[in-house]
């Protein structure tokens, strides 16, 4: 009798085992093109990206780069007052994006040119994402907004 309990003891905890690494194997395998890591145009000069890495990109838009073509096409330029990064997106803008605004954008280098997937805009007046607050304080450009 005790070796049968000791056996189902043994396998259930077998049984969980393999349960676990399982879990973690899928989890992991689920994370492996959901994280995308903040750069700033200051630390893509200090530490370029991988070819074909996909990363996120923020900061302010250039005032006098943001050019609108005939097509959904759009290039302007990123800075946190310490570098520049010229930007190509195809697509529909957000409807607060416009230069001097902070923006975070998605997607990955092509030459010197960052092509975005995806652009994001602050969503009201006092709004600017932490990681750009936190990139224009490093460069001394950024100004607490008046409340």
């Amino acid at each position: 009798m005790k070796s049968l309990k000791k056996k189902r003891r043994i396998q259930v905890l077998i049984a969980a085992a393999v349960a676990l690494v399982l879990a973690a194997g899928l989890i992991g395998y689920g994370f492996r093109d959901g994280i995308n890591l903040y750069r700033s145009p200051s630390q893509m000069g200090e530490n370029p990206p991988e070819s074909g890495e996909v990363f996120r990109l923020g900061g302010l838009v250039e005032a006098g780069t943001l050019v609108r073509g005939a097509s959904e096409t759009v290039t302007f330029s990123v800075t946190d007052g310490g570098a520049s990064i010229p930007v190509r997106f195809t697509g529909v803008l957000p409807d607060l994006f416009e230069e001097g605004q902070g923006m975070i954008g998605t997607g990955a280098m092509e030459g010197d040119t960052f092509v975005a997937s995806e652009i994001l805009a602050k969503h009201d007046e006092n709004y600017m994402p932490r990681e750009v607050i936190d990139s224009l304080k490093e460069q001394g450009v950024y100004e607490e907004p008046n409340s």
